[in-house]
């Protein structure tokens, strides 16, 4: 029994590790109001996002697009990136998290 109670509490802190996040709301310097949105955990693969190719938002029911070719962990990554950073979206991580994206 005890080990049916630890195995279940790993199982349950793994899939929150795991979990999707929303992110609230917010204004941008200029003024631009960003609508909250959900977006997948951060990991290091850009190819689960729900804006890369072939995937789809399980919530607004959207197909992604994007071949992220800036990052490392994508299949269509061709190097380097115009934008200063290695990452899609000029972040230095390669893996952008802006919901809209994902």
């Amino acid at each position: 029994m005890k080990k049916l109670i630890i195995l279940a509490a790993l199982t349950i802190m793994a899939s929150a590790s795991f979990a999707d996040q929303y992110v609230n709301g917010y204004y941008r310097s200029n003024g631009t109001y960003v609508n909250g949105y959900t977006r997948s955990s951060a990991n290091n693969t850009v190819t689960d996002n729900y804006s890369f190719k072939g995937n789809t938002n399980p919530y607004t029911g959207e197909t992604g697009s994007n071949y992220y070719r800036n990052s490392e962990s994508s299949p269509y990554y061709t190097g380097g990136s115009s934008f200063g950073g290695s990452g899609s979206n000029g972040s230095s991580n390669g893996y952008g998290s802006y919901g809209g994206y994902r």
